[in-house]
């Protein structure tokens, strides 16, 4: 008779065997070899430092996903770095070292795998459970999609990452490679400041949500504020990317129960979740968390199941056809699409669904740049295109676009650009032929 005790046991032999240091399990690695680290909070920092020192590389590659660890200048004949969303690793960017993959978010685990032949999943991984299971704790992104083609498995057990419940969200001690052990801190952020114009802008966003809403919405000071005001709604849900601090908060005010939704109903939906070490502990274990695939989290056909869905996403600039740069700086790159285009395409799909582009009225000091533009930055990327754009919010109000006209398009816009420089984009509205001179 096989016995709890005896299968725990067995469990844990299997454990043992397969534990090592970081540097003897980067020797799992062979030439030609493409590594695949899940989103910032479940990079594995011990791990990586030994990839990134191990004299063996040869034609290797590494994908990541807005990097929280060094990035090291190395030969891409060594490794490769491919980022799918900069973070840490932007200058190293925009020097050459790293290369982009422009994307949609939810399209990344078919360009791994259209791109690679060999595989190697490493991530930051919750303790192992008494069934011999480890989550992938808080990034599930496009390593869970690939959990079933993956040659090698490597990961780092840190005993801080929390456990977690999900779909393709948890690997088996018999499915395992190798594995470390780690103590290191997993990555937080703080709460975003918000000033005047984010509380300005949330309060306005915020009044266009309903009772019973299903939220696509993320990390930052205008994000924080719209959630900051939805404590006094009712019923509303989940289906996101990113899970941040602001969704704890509105989960334990009552307001965010997930019981109006029309898919996972009573279960906030995410692919990632980054913040403080707060949000950490109360996803440990807690249930009405649901981490999905980016491929499932972020596909249109999903997002447009939910019929009554808000999308909010920043930009950097939004021109006077409606078209958005939520990727380019002046002279430099600055992060990528994302799952704005995703979430921005689903939500046309939806049956009640409205999707909002939000960015201050101005940048830089003094308000001296105009966010509203006649003409992106030279070089920019087209984000959302004019066409998925819904409403775009500054301080100064709402614009819906949808449904309107380039001429009645540009009047809504200069009405919510900052009044400084209204008169300016009516001018160069004319010499456009967007509007009558």
């Amino acid at each position: 008779m096989v016995t709890g005790g005896s299968i725990m046991k067995d469990l844990q032999t299997k454990y043992n065997d397969k534990k090592m240091s970081p540097e003897e399990a980067i020797k799992f690695l062979a030439p030609g070899d493409a590594v695949v680290y899940p989103i910032a909070p479940g990079e594995p920092a011990l791990l990586h430092e030994a990839l990134c020192n191990y004299e063996g590389l040869e034609n290797n590659k590494l994908y990541r996903t807005l990097t929280n660890v060094k990035t090291y200048d190395l030969p891409k004949d060594k490794l490769k770095q491919v980022s799918i969303f900069l973070g840490g690793d932007r200058q190293l960017m925009n020097d050459g070292v790293v290369e982009l993959l422009p994307n949609h978010f939810g399209d990344t685990v078919d360009l791994i795998k259209m791109r690679e032949e060999e595989i190697v999943l490493m991530f930051n991984a919750s303790p192992m459970d008494e069934k011999g299971y480890f989550s992938l704790s808080l990034a599930n992104a496009y390593v869970g999609g690939l959990l079933d083609v993956a040659s090698k498995i490597i990961i780092e057990v840190n005993e801080n990452a929390p456990y977690t419940y999900g779909e393709n969200h948890h690997v088996h001690i018999d499915d395992v490679t190798a594995l470390v052990e780690s103590s290191e801190p997993l990555p937080t952020i703080p709460a975003p400041v918000i000033d005047e114009k984010s509380a300005a802008i949330g309060k306005l966003i915020a009044e266009l949500v309903p009772d019973g809403a299903t939220l696509q919405i993320g990390y930052g000071a205008v994000p924080s504020a719209v959630m900051n005001n939805l404590t006094t709604k009712k019923n509303l849900g989940f289906h996101t990317e990113m899970l941040p601090d602001k969704a704890m908060e509105l989960y334990n005010s009552g307001s965010l129960d997930n019981t109006k939704k029309e898919t996972y109903v009573g279960k906030t939906v995410t692919t990632f979740a980054m913040g403080t070490t707060e949000l950490y502990k109360w996803l440990d274990k807690n249930e009405d968390i649901y981490f999905l695939p980016v491929d499932k989290s972020n596909s249109v056909k999903e997002i447009a199941k939910e019929n009554n869905l808000y999308t909010i996403n920043a930009t950097i600039q939004v021109d006077l056809l409606g078209q958005c740069n939520s990727e380019k700086l002046p002279t430099k790159y600055y992060s990528s699409t994302g799952g704005q285009s995703d979430f921005g395409k689903g939500v046309r799909m939806t049956e009640h669904g409205v999707g909002i582009i939000a960015l201050n009225s101005t940048a830089g000091k003094d308000d001296a740049i105009s966010t509203i533009v006649p003409s992106l930055y030279t070089g920019a990327a087209v984000t959302t295109s004019k066409n998925d754009v819904d409403y775009v919010v500054t301080e100064y109000g709402a614009a819906r676009l949808k449904g309107k006209t380039i001429n009645e398009r540009v009047e809504a816009l200069i009405a919510i650009a900052h009044p400084k420089f209204r008169d300016e984009l009516r001018e160069e509205a004319k010499k456009m032929n967007y509007i009558a001179k």
